[in-house]
């Protein structure tokens, strides 16, 4: 039987389809396609112009490749496993299009430069997009903050209730950690935005490419400068999946913390319809399964990271066909994190807030305990003593069954007589929420200034 493989000239047997079939990868990487096509138009435009092929074949295979292309984009195209991946198929179908000349695209390079640069090409793409709904994310949370500066609620530790502080301060540190994720990203970028494009195999070619030309009509802004790093590296694809599970571990924070709010107990708030579902047998319930969802899929994001540095751990240099296994988790986590941003957004944007309920959680707890003891200390009193006796209040209220603002002042006096009259308004949970005014702090006044940190930030 004659072997029709592409690279099957030094072999005299074909694989049975089985093995065939568990070496292709034809079957997740059919998504570079387009990413494949972009590359294969400059590398073909740069072996006309420098002369390395004809310039009448240079536009053959530049007018086959557009029309793949076009194929592409109307989902006419057919894949063929038979071709293990994107790249033969690509070549295959081309020559059934323009005929033998097709094969002379492939001078210069080699499939291990080639899947590089599709992976450059995709992840930078993919890597603007996810930074877009970061982006909205993160105005979501400032939209939802600036309607919720004087909403008090408890601040908690140790999920105890701690002090009290706003609803929108709670929210500004979930919008500087997707800030930091941007960051991320962003850096993140620089390490994509490379061509490994003309390393060939592994050591470069003896033909008089234009590697820079190359990486300018791809748009890159700079190319490897070692063939044995362009087509062995995969720290781009590492930095983004490791990146991708600090984003899905403060997305799951959030979601876990809307889960909690949204229960009977909580009552903080209320997801729309849209994001929630409800139970077959249990005609009552409403239930955050889209941040369930998202909070169980940090595992998933976590495991494709540990996937890929386990694959790289040991590997020697050049290119080695373990590589095959960095495709599927870079896909998958690609779609997860997108998917679960837009869900993000969805929910913040639509939620009901409940500000009397929470309000009314800081009114029935001992969260204003710090306050007191700072009332002493402000009056003289050191803070170690002022905390021994707000501790004992507190106790001596537990056993009572009532709070700090039910105490009598006459009470108050006998502890210390520094205690007056104006201790009741100081706690009150708006007050204390109020009055704590120090940069970054709960302060309704510097919350305000940090919205307009932050407005300024994203128009920037």
């Amino acid at each position: 039987m004659a072997n029709h493989k592409l690279w099957g000239g030094r072999f005299e047997g074909s694989l049975e389809a089985w093995v065939e079939e568990f070496g292709a990868s034809i079957g997740f990487d059919y998504r570079l396609a387009p990413y494949d096509l972009q590359g294969s138009l400059a590398h073909v435009q740069m072996l006309g112009e420098t002369g390395v092929i004809a310039p009448e074949e240079a536009k053959a295979i530049q007018k086959g490749l557009e029309e793949l292309l076009a194929d592409y984009e109307a989902g006419l195209i057919e894949f063929d496993v038979t071709n293990e991946d994107i790249h033969m198929n690509m070549e295959a179908l081309l020559t059934e299009k323009i005929g033998p000349v097709a094969g002379k695209l492939h001078t210069a390079r080699s499939r291990n430069d080639q899947v590089a640069t599709d992976m450059h090409l995709y992840l930078k793409d993919q890597l603007q997009q996810i930074g877009d709904k970061l982006l909205h994310l993160r105005q979501v949370i400032l939209d939802l903050a600036e309607e919720q500066v004087e909403t008090v609620m408890p601040g908690y530790t140790h999920l105890q209730h701690a002090q009290p502080i706003s609803f929108a301060h709670h929210l500004l540190a979930y919008y500087q950690m997707f800030s930091r994720d941007s960051e991320r990203f962003t850096f993140n970028l620089k390490h994509a935005d490379l061509s490994p494009l003309g390393a060939a195999a592994l050591a470069g070619t003896t033909f008089p490419i234009d590697r820079e030309r190359t990486a300018e009509l791809m748009g890159f802004a700079d190319i490897y400068h070692n063939s044995l790093d362009a087509v062995s590296d995969r720290d781009f694809i590492l930095e983004f999946l490791a990146n991708s599970s600090i984003l899905i571990m403060h997305l799951s924070r959030l979601c876990e913390e809307l889960i909690n709010w949204c229960s009977y107990e909580y009552g903080f708030v209320s997801l729309s319809d849209t994001f929630s579902t409800g139970s077959s047998i249990m005609p009552q319930k409403k239930n955050p399964d889209m941040a369930e969802l998202i909070r169980g899929k940090s595992g998933r994001v976590y495991g494709h990271l540990i996937s890929i540095l386990t694959v790289m751990k040991s590997l020697p240099l050049a290119y080695n066909k373990d590589l095959q296994e960095d495709k599927e988790g870079m896909f998958d986590t690609v779609d997860t994190i997108q998917k679960s941003l837009d869900i993000m957004a969805g929910m913040l944007s639509s939620m009901t807030v409940n500000k009397e309920r929470m309000l009314a959680s800081t009114q029935q707890d001992f969260s204003n305990a710090t306050e007191l003891a700072d009332y002493l200390a402000k009056k003289g009193l050191p803070f170690r003593e002022a905390h021994e006796i707000v501790g004992k209040l507190v106790l001596e209220c537990s056993k009572a069954g009532y709070y700090l603002q039910d105490i009598p002042l006459e009470r108050y006096q006998q502890v210390s007589p520094l205690i007056e009259q104006d201790i009741y308004q100081t706690l009150q949970s708006q007050t204390a929420v109020q009055r704590r005014n120090s940069l970054g702090g709960t302060g309704f006044v510097q919350i305000r200034q940090e919205l307009a940190r932050a407005k300024n930030e994203l128009k920037s």
